[in-house]
């Protein structure tokens, strides 16, 4: 049974002195096959359409990713579209154009590409809310130039595995060609561990709430 709220030094509730850190599955080495969709500005809208975030959970979403590509008028299959070939179904890596993710913020976006089991996503360039929220959901954004990633992405065409290394910063092709790419190391530490913002906040709660205490002393005007 929980222990319940902590009372604070003026005998308000506050949460547990001891809150356990937010965390996601961990980002240390990802393997696995590479598709490619060379389709540069290719838009949240595309990833997952507006319609599907009315009805459907968070977790129910892997199915509609790229819908529009994915699926013919008749609602079969498109059997030339990268993700629906058979060696590429819940490859872990995605190789990607530049401006990957633009258009509207909905985080949603990186939830349908988790859907499908993507851990990382490799591109020249992205929209800036959608790299964002990769971090914020445990999904690693890899900029790399556009030739490199032309390079990787015919070696690994047939399903031979790509290997993104977050620890020393590497992406290993086919061929055993290493290349080297930068990460926030904030944002890098938080992928390593796991953690959100939120979680990456809580590793500080006990110095947190030392601030708070002696603030209340200080300064208990500004108090609640």
């Amino acid at each position: 049974m929980s222990a319940g709220p902590t009372p604070a030094v003026d005998g308000r509730p506050t949460a547990s002195p001891h809150a356990a850190p937010v965390r996601m599955p961990p980002f240390t080495v990802v393997s696995g096959p590479a598709p490619y969709i060379p389709r540069p500005n290719l838009d949240t809208d595309i990833i997952i359409r507006i319609e599907r975030l009315t009805a459907l959970a968070k977790g129910d979403l892997g199915p509609y990713a790229f819908e529009a590509l994915r699926t013919l008028p008749d609602g079969r299959s498109a059997p030339d579209f990268v993700l629906n070939q058979p060696r590429f179904l819940g490859a872990p890596i995605l190789l990607a154009a530049e401006n990957f993710g633009c258009g509207s913020s909905r985080e949603a976006a990186v939830w349908a590409l988790q859907g499908i089991g993507i851990r990382c996503v490799i591109a020249p360039s992205f929209g800036d809310i959608f790299a964002g929220n990769c971090f914020q959901n445990g999904v690693l954004p890899i900029r790399l130039p556009a030739a490199q990633i032309d390079a990787l992405a015919a070696d690994a065409s047939q399903g031979a595995h790509v290997v993104v290394d977050l620890i020393d910063c590497t992406v290993t092709s086919p061929t055993g060609q290493r290349l080297s790419f930068a990460v926030d190391p904030m944002r890098r530490e938080c992928l390593l561990e796991g953690l959100d913002d939120i979680g990456l906040t809580l590793k500080d709660d006990s110095l947190v709430r030392e601030w708070q205490q002696h603030d209340r002393q200080r300064r208990p005007w500004i108090w609640p």
